[in-house]
C-alpha cells in the first residue's frame, strides 16, 4: 500500500489544558508519540473540564508552542487523540521503523506551523493530513483508482486520487513528483478541495489546479 508523504508548510500557536496521562511508549526513539521530541520544564497548564477533553500527551510537558496551541483548542485535541489512536495501531507488522520515522517527521512539521500564515488552519491541517495517511497505509484502506488530468502546460503529469469514503472527503493530489492532500471544502458547482497553497476544482471533466504558485486548466483523460 502506498504510503503519502506530507508537503510541509510550517505553523504554531498557544495554550492550556489538564495533564492527561503519558503514554509509556513515548520514550521509545523508534515509536513516538504526538509531543515534540526535546521537551522542556513548563509551568503547569491551567486545568480544565475532563480529561476526555485533552489530547494525548501531558500538557503540563508541553514542549512547543503548536503542542501548547493543541492543549488549549478542544477540536485540535480531539485530532490529537486520533492521530495517537491510529499511529498506535499502525505500529504493528514489518513497517513499524518506517511509521515511527514518519511519525517524528510528521511531529516536526506540525511543531513549524509558527512559520504559517494562518497558525491555527496549519495545525488542522496538518493533523487532518497525518489522519488521512495513516488511514490509507492500513491494510483495511480501500483501493481507489488515479484519475489521469491533461493540462496546458504538459510539463508535468497531474493525478488525482479521490477518497470520498473518508471523513473528511480528500483528494490526494500528484503533479509531476509532487503531491498534496487537499480537503473537501464548499462549492457552488463541481467538487472542490483545498488546503493552504493548493486549490483543486473540477466540474464535468474540467478541472483547474492551483499548486502552490502554479496554476493549471486541465481536462480529465490522459494525453
Amino acid at each position: 500500500m502506498n504510503r503519502y508523504a506530507l508537503i510541509a508548510l510550517g505553523t504554531l500557536a498557544l495554550a492550556a489544558c489538564k495533564p492527561a496521562p503519558t503514554d509509556p511508549s513515548a520514550t521509545a526513539p523508534a515509536s513516538p508519540t504526538n509531543e515534540s521530541p526535546k521537551p522542556v520544564a513548563t509551568p503547569a497548564a491551567p486545568a480544565v473540564a475532563g480529561k476526555s477533553e485533552g489530547p494525548s500527551f501531558d500538557c503540563a510537558k508541553a514542549a512547543s508552542d503548536a503542542e501548547k496551541t493543541v492543549c488549549g483548542d478542544a477540536r485540535l485535541s480531539a485530532l490529537d487523540r486520533e492521530v495517537a489512536a491510529l499511529y498506535k495501531a499502525a505500529q504493528t507488522g514489518p513497517g513499524e521503523l518506517d511509521v515511527a520515522a514518519e511519525q517524528r517527521g510528521w511531529i516536526k512539521g506540525r511543531d513549524a506551523c509558527w512559520q504559517a500564515v494562518d497558525a491555527n488552519r496549519c495545525l488542522v491541517e496538518s493533523y487532518q493530513t497525518r489522519i488521512v495517511e495513516l488511514r490509507l497505509a492500513s491494510a483495511s484502506a480501500p483501493a481507489a483508482k488515479a484519475v489521469q488530468y491533461t493540462c496546458d502546460d504538459a510539463s508535468k503529469s497531474l493525478s488525482v486520487v479521490f477518497h470520498n469514503e473518508l471523513d473528511p472527503q480528500v483528494a490526494v493530489i500528484r503533479l509531476g513528483r509532487d503531491q498534496a492532500i487537499a480537503f473537501a471544502a464548499p462549492s457552488a458547482s463541481g467538487s472542490r478541495y483545498t488546503r493552504e497553497g493548493v486549490e483543486f476544482w473540477e466540474h464535468q471533466g474540467e478541472a483547474t489546479l492551483e499548486f502552490y504558485g502554479t496554476r493549471l486548466s486541465c481536462k480529465a483523460g490522459a494525453p
